[in-house]
């Protein structure tokens, strides 16, 4: 009898295990089998990892509708949802491996290195990226960017500012040649329309020896689009709508690689009306329109690579005024700017057997009007730029890589209009360096030094003891700058870098000429023909840690400028204008960046980052003007499994917290601090035959009243823009 009982307990137990039993196979596409892939049941935590063959079993599944996750390094996890009716239940699985996804080449430092083999930190994201996460401009992405901000006026206009510097001392590269386009006023954007533009790299901190003049705080570099792959070709359009503008961007491009030879075009059509408040207002003359024509032609062999880029930019942009009458809802209102620039460059390489030639050449030129009706020029500039920047990059010897150069622009400013901001003026530069790169092990260690020439002429105009009066100068300019860096790998998890470079910047025409009303900020501004050079040191130290599913990075600098150059009020005033005088004076900035990103196992698809960032600028106990408020930033993101009609899809919220500013220069006011919220959703449809990425962005989601500390229309009460969600479909075609 008891044999009996226990022979029934033990089938009871059996037929119990075999009907809550859940086993299989793991293989790849190829059918080999997968060992160690992590299996796991989302129901009740359980959790287990196939053997040798491949094979995993639970005998303890959970009744009902459950979960299974089945992850491996190297492979897309994959998300199966299985119903336990009692029944055994085998579920093979197969694992197809991931997009190898490569570190990005960082092109804006000289030895073109992926990032965890480069000595500088470099931020890099993709213009596409960007877009995700709601940029509606090119310089409202990068100002996403950890260190990065702007000086905006309004939706159109927007200067990088790059932990706490800007202006003349920020450099921006696109093309491979520098961007001249009057970066001294403040109402002077970046000229630039992300169609075309593949990639941002932001270099914080003096680089000078990379660039030499105007590059002490920094420098911005837009890559563009690459060619399509050798023998194929592809176009795509794409069209986005922003709700609180009104606003519409119509790109189309199209790029083919038959042989050696390439070629690509794309064009683009943006359009805005008066962007909205959160109160309901709209903002009278923040509309404009812009017109975006890019192409290129590349030719590359064994021996040698071309590639020639010509870049129209065309912006009709309108100037918030008080008392505007409104009309019209699109086409900009008087006064306004119409800035035309066009950029030819031309990047060529000749390849030896262990050894390269690389130069890039550019002109640039930039039609700069003011018009106050439409009869009336106020103000007419014609910008012409010719650049050249020729390197040599020895034989590798041993663990040494070395590189020589020269670098060179020769540039002149004519006036046209009735009003000058600054005079006619020629102006050369001459730079030669010379840097080398040792590695061993996991460490690198780079040293560089460079000799720099700027020469600027200038004509009289005007009539002496009036507004507008500009005395003839001649002034000759020069500076030696080095840089040391070191990088290493601490652990096979911790890398740190250290940077000490020095840099300079020459005082632009403005600084040293100007004699007048400047009517973006209704100050009666008096340039110094005296200044002398900025020249800085600043120490940069970055530790970063990186595993599968949690890294985190800091950023620390310190940045001592000699002979900093700022404006500042006599106390005088001049036919109702306040008078301000640019002087000098030493500042220090200092501050940094700190972050996580943390994706959590099993849940790969669950992506969590926040980043803090700080920067505080002092000169002679005081605080220096337009330095960015604290700021923090959170970002959750989730990406779907695909469906039959949806895949790699992602949501993401975004909540970013600004600290009040009331670190204050003379002239500024304190700004209170504000909470944005962000939304993003997206992936790509297909429907049949036809398929394309969808994206709809909800930025400031709650229409949060707010104004940014660096926004130039806070000093007339303006406040930044309200709710904008943003619609964008993209076709390949």
């Amino acid at each position: 009898m008891k044999s009996i009982f226990h022979l029934t307990l033990l089938l009871i137990t059996i037929s119990g295990f075999s009907q809550n039993k859940i086993s299989g196979f793991v293989t790849d596409v190829n059918q080999q089998k997968l060992s160690g892939v992590i299996v796991h049941v989302e129901e009740n935590n359980l959790e287990t990892t196939t053997d040798e063959n491949g094979y995993y079993q639970f005998l303890n599944f959970p009744k009902g509708t459950n979960k299974i996750i089945f992850h491996l390094s190297g492979y897309e996890t994959k998300t199966e949802t299985i119903t336990n009716n009692g029944t055994e239940i085998t579920l093979n699985i197969i694992l197809t491996e991931k997009e190898l996804h490569l570190e990005e080449v960082i092109i804006s430092t000289l030895y073109n290195k992926i990032q965890s083999q480069n000595v500088m930190k470099v931020e890099h994201a993709s213009v596409n990226k960007l877009k995700e996460n709601g940029a509606t401009t090119l310089i409202d992405g990068i100002a996403t960017l950890p260190g990065v901000s702007q000086i905006s006026t309004g939706n159109s206009i927007g200067k990088p500012v790059i932990r706490g510097l800007s202006g003349n001392r920020v450099l921006v590269y696109s093309q491979g040649v520098r961007m001249e386009n009057q970066q001294f006023g403040e109402e002077h954007g970046l000229g630039l329309n992300a169609a075309g533009i593949e990639s941002v790299e932001v270099i914080k901190g003096p680089a000078s020896l990379l660039y030499g003049s105007d590059a002490l705080g920094g420098v911005v570099y837009f890559n563009p689009e690459k060619y399509a792959p050798f023998q194929e070709k592809s176009a795509d359009f794409e069209q986005r709508y922003f709700t609180n503008t009104q606003g519409t961007s119509t790109t189309f491009g199209f790029k083919a690689s038959p042989s050696n030879f390439k070629f690509l075009v794309r064009g683009n059509y943006t359009s805005h009306g008066d962007y909205k408040v959160p109160n309901g207002d709209r903002i009278v003359n923040t509309r404009f329109i812009e017109k975006d024509f890019k192409t290129g032609i590349g030719y590359s062999n064994s021996k040698m690579a071309t590639d020639f880029r010509y870049n129209y930019n065309n912006l009709n942009l309108g100037l918030p005024e008080e008392d505007l009458e409104n009309s019209g809802f699109r086409n900009p209102l008087f006064p306004k700017q119409e800035v035309a620039n066009h950029v030819l460059s031309l990047n060529q390489k000749i390849y030896f057997k262990n050894s390269k030639i690389e130069g890039d050449f550019g002109y640039s030129l930039n039609n700069r009007k003011e018009l106050e009706a439409a009869d009336e020029i106020a103000l007419s500039m014609k910008l012409q730029t010719t650049s050249y920047n020729l390197k040599y990059y020895f034989p590798k010897m041993n663990r040494f890589e070395t590189i020589i150069g020269i670098q060179g622009i020769d540039q002149t400013n004519t006036n046209f209009g009735e009003e000058l901001l600054i005079p006619d003026a020629t102006v050369k530069d001459f730079g030669a360096f010379a840097t080398t790169n040792y590695s061993w092990n996991s460490s690198i260690l780079q040293a560089g030094i460079r000799y720099d020439n700027r020469k600027i002429n200038t004509s009289t105009h005007g009539t002496e003891g009036e507004e507008g009066y500009f005395e003839a100068i001649g002034k000759e300019f020069n500076s030696f700058n080095a840089s040391l860096g070191f990088k290493t790998d601490i652990t096979n998890h911790i890398a740190t870098r250290i940077n000490v470079a020095s840099g300079f910047r020459a005082p632009n025409l403005s600084e040293l000429t100007s004699n007048g009303v400047h009517e973006g900020s209704n100050r009666y501004e008096i340039g110094d023909g005296n200044l002398k050079n900025e020249q800085n040191l600043q120490v940069d130290l970055n530790i970063e840690y990186k595993s599968e599913h949690f890294e985190w990075f800091l950023n620390g600098f310190y940045n001592y400028v000699d002979n900093y150059i700022y404006i500042t009020p006599t106390g005088n005033v001049i036919d109702g204008n306040d008078v301000y005088n640019y002087v000098q004076n030493n500042a220090a900035l200092f501050g940094g960046e700190a972050g996580i990103h943390f994706h959590p196992h099993p849940y790969d698809w669950l992506h969590f980052t926040s980043s803090f960032e700080s920067v505080t600028g002092k000169q002679s106990g005081n605080n220096l003007p337009l330095i960015p408020a604290n700021q923090w930033k959170n970002n959750v993101r989730v990406e779907f499994e695909s469906f039959k009609y949806f895949k790699n899809g992602y949501s993401s919220f975004f909540f970013n917290y600004t600290f009040m500013q009331n670190n204050i220069s003379e002239f500024e006011t304190k700004t209170p601090d504000y909470l944005l919220i962000n939304f993003a959703v997206g992936g790509k449809v297909t429907l049949g035959k036809i398929a394309f990425n969808l994206s709809l962005n909800a930025n400031n989601l709650f229409d949060k009243t707010y104004v940014n500390h660096l926004s130039r229309l806070k000093t007339d009460g303006i406040n930044n823009m309200g709710r904008n969600v943003i619609m964008s479909l993209n076709f390949d075609l």
